[in-house]
């Protein structure tokens, strides 16, 4: 994906911090369009199909926790999460509601076009997969097949609608079953993190991982093991 191809919608309701952002990121080439309130954001976003959104935690009347949580209801489009509020619960809160990152304020206009360009990098592929052209895209377990071609992970059969990041970790692990990964591995090679990064972030999209895949199947869930005190693997039942 060309920056000249990407669409973005920031959404804050300071005009000041939207101008900013948008100064920045149009110097990369990306196409911006924004936002001032919640109402708006959530109209455009489910409207209109964006690379991403940059999306104010704090705005008077429907707040980014309450868009983010709409939008996930229907689509996948990553979500950056701006949030002056720097506690840990806020951040998990922000997590929980789908969010794929977050950038606490004041921040660095240049950190937000680092963030932005990794989300996107993510999000349009999956980097740990292209280091062989010939590597399997299809990878099938008992209750759960990941289609990587069509970028499609089912249950039963069925559908499940996960976020670009939920859709890594869950790629990332299947990839080695039964090996396990530290939470800082997974930081570092799903979320691409090398020097920051909340290790509640992994806890957080294990959790919501696991949930949308139990409303199919509970068994497809229970592959996710936790290792206290270290973090998680993809364990695939062996026949009896």
């Amino acid at each position: 994906m060309s920056s000249q191809e990407t669409r973005l919608l920031v959404v804050d309701d300071e005009e000041r911090i939207r101008r900013l952002l948008r100064m920045y990121l149009e110097k990369e080439g990306y196409t911006i369009e924004d936002a001032e309130n919640g109402e708006s954001a959530l109209e455009k976003a489910l409207k209109f199909d964006y690379d991403a959104v940059i999306l104010d935690l704090m705005m008077p009347g429907m707040d980014g926790m309450e868009v983010c949580e709409e939008i996930r209801k229907q689509k996948g489009t990553p979500v950056i999460m701006l949030t002056a509020k720097g506690e840990e619960v806020n951040r998990v809160q922000g997590f929980e509601a789908g969010a794929d990152d977050y950038i606490v304020k004041p921040f660095s206009p240049r950190e937000v076009v680092l963030r932005v360009k990794a989300l996107l990098r993510r999000s349009s592929s999956t980097k740990f997969l292209h280091t062989d052209t010939k590597e399997k895209q299809l990878y099938e377990f008992p209750y759960l097949t990941i289609d990587d071609e069509a970028h499609r992970v089912t249950v039963q059969g069925e559908h499940v609608g996960l976020t670009p990041k939920e859709y890594e970790l869950l790629l990332y692990m299947a990839q080695a079953p039964d090996k396990v990964f530290a939470r800082e591995q997974l930081l570092k090679d799903v979320w691409n993190y090398e020097f920051f990064g909340d290790l509640r972030t992994v806890d957080t999209h294990v959790k919501r991982l696991r949930e949308k895949l139990s409303q199919i199947e509970p068994k497809a869930a229970d592959m996710i093991k936790t290792v206290w005190g270290v973090g998680y693997k993809f364990e695939v039942e062996t026949a009896s």
